[in-house]
């Protein structure tokens, strides 16, 4: 997504760091697991912890995901059915 990038450059982050930024930024209870077996992946997503997206950013990120078009079902048929769906 060109904006991320956008934002990252801005904030001398990564566009991955971005994500998790807005991630956290959408409930205080939200805590995001990236898994990653490298220790510079793992540093990198802790430091999204240190970023803080503007009321501004945030609607950016807001408004470019609501014009991205999800299709396809979430989980297939028969696990829908195990999970009450």
């Amino acid at each position: 997504m060109d904006l991320l990038k956008k934002a990252a450059e801005q904030k001398n982050a990564i566009p991955d760091q971005i994500a998790l930024a807005w991630l956290l930024a959408q409930k205080p209870w939200i805590v995001p697991i990236p898994g990653t077996t490298k220790l510079n992946r793992l540093e990198e997503n802790i430091g999204a912890a240190r970023i803080t997206l503007t009321p501004e950013e945030l609607s950016d990120i807001h408004s470019a995901l609501e014009k991205i078009k999800v299709v396809g079902d979430r989980y297939p048929e028969e696990l829908e059915k195990r999970i009450g769906l």
